[in-house]
């Protein structure tokens, strides 16, 4: 049986500096993200397209979402597998090319896990895993661009 999720996020400009989009460079690309019952995100564009660079911007979240993602997918896996996950980092990062014409496109995602259990001797597995929740990422099966993982694995110092 296939099951449907749906998901509604609210997106309100907040950058409009008195005179709207006159211009290229007379308006702000802050916004801000709404979803209902959790915290507004405060948003702008890539500080390379005039953003505000103490802001998240779509990149950065897609980036990031392909890395929660997949560590939600691991430590699942990795639950229902008998490995204990006592520590999980992930160094994400996604390069983006501009192509001119149709504005650009991600050509990859590298996520960098460093993750530490309780077992040495289930660190192979644990290493294995993270090939299981790249099949499972519901956000890297969506994108047309390649997401890969440089994982590492270590069992807790004694």
């Amino acid at each position: 049986m296939t099951k449907e999720h749906h998901y509604k996020t609210t997106i309100t400009w907040t950058g409009n500096t008195g005179i709207g989009t006159k211009d290229y460079k007379s308006y702000d690309r802050s916004h801000t993200i709404s979803i209902d019952n959790k915290v507004d995100i405060m948003a702008s564009s890539d500080p390379a397209f005039l953003g505000d660079k103490s802001k998240h911007n779509p990149e950065d979240l897609l980036v990031s979402s392909l890395s929660g993602c997949h560590m939600l997918w691991y430590l699942h896996l990795c639950a229902t597998n008998g490995i204990t996950v006592i520590d999980y980092k992930d160094n994400a990062s996604g390069t983006m090319k501009e192509t001119g014409e149709n504005g650009g496109h991600f050509t990859e995602v590298v996520l960098r896990p460093t993750v530490i259990i309780t077992d040495h001797k289930q660190v192979d597995r644990a290493n294995e895993l993270h090939s299981e929740a790249h099949k499972m990422c519901f956000i890297a099966n969506s994108c047309n661009f390649p997401v890969r993982h440089i994982a590492t694995c270590r069992a807790q110092e004694k």
